[in-house]
């Protein structure tokens, strides 16, 4: 069978990556870099108040830079903050100006307070929707145009979570019900960008991982409540013996919509979560 499509790699692309210091976005960061594209790599590189967990670090970010330029491609590590729009126009603009314009964008950054039992605490809450919902827009805010200006399309995928497909496993705490709500809020961005970029040839879609083995899920803080108070409503997949998903198995679901392959995919929510949403 011959493909309507060649597939190849992404060469003389650039993409912008959220959360790029470590966990899925550095595995983002080097496989869209081992495909051909240079990376504006952004994060935050600092904790953040209500989240009981330490985030990336420079330390970090400059390690996912190194692995990219491993892979021959250029890369533009940023500092910024998604719940200042402000400061990440200004962190994008710089990767522009090295790199060029953006034809690839993942918004990626987010954070939990799995295990955290507090019920009315404003701060986690606040925390949770500036960074997973608000964090997005402003993402989207910050690198569309450039995607539009390029002129020759481009891809945005949003990254969710299983949990903004279902409500399993909500125990009533600010941290579940922020978690939850920004998750679904993220859909409702990427169906509305869908439409309204379409027009410029901009596909727009959303992935939703199950746990994932990275630093958000694999740190004391959750592990130990989690150990204290389990709830398999969060961990339960459909497919047997898979406590979580490995940053790889997200990415090659990345690699897919961002290249030729998917080149008629857009508005859509792909899970990768070995059956979670569907138990």
């Amino acid at each position: 069978m011959t493909l309507p499509w060649t597939p190849g790699p992404l060469d003389n692309s650039v993409a912008v990556i959220t959360g790029a210091a470590r966990g899925q976005g550095r595995s983002h960061a080097v496989a869209l870099a081992q495909q051909g594209a240079d990376i504006i790599a952004v994060d935050i590189c600092a904790d953040i108040d209500g989240i009981p967990y330490p985030l990336g670090t420079e330390a970090n970010l400059d390690k996912t830079a190194r692995l990219v330029e491993a892979t021959g491609r250029k890369v533009a590590p940023v500092v910024a903050d998604v719940r200042d729009l402000q400061q990440l126009e200004a962190a994008v603009q710089t990767g522009i100006d090295q790199l060029g314009d953006i034809d690839i964008v993942i918004a990626n950054a987010g954070v939990v307070a799995m295990g955290d039992a507090q019920t009315h605490s404003e701060s986690v809450f606040n925390a949770i929707v500036d960074t997973n919902l608000k964090g997005v827009w402003h993402t989207i805010l910050a690198t569309v145009p450039s995607i539009i200006r390029k002129g020759r399309g481009g891809s945005v995928v949003l990254v969710s979570s299983s949990q903004g497909l279902t409500g399993r496993g909500g125990d009533g705490s600010a941290a579940m019900f922020a978690y939850a709500a920004s998750k679904h809020g993220v859909v409702g961005l990427m169906r509305s960008a869908a439409n309204a970029y379409g027009p410029h040839q901009i596909r727009v879609n959303s992935i939703h991982p199950g746990g994932v083995a990275t630093p958000m899920i694999i740190n004391d803080f959750v592990i130990n409540r989690m150990t204290e108070n389990p709830n398999p409503a969060v961990t339960q997949t459909l497919l047997p013996g898979v406590p979580l998903v490995e940053p790889q198995d997200v990415t090659a679901v990345v690699l897919w919509l961002v290249g030729p392959g998917a080149r008629y995919v857009t508005g859509v929510s792909i899970p990768v979560d070995a059956g979670h949403v569907v138990m």
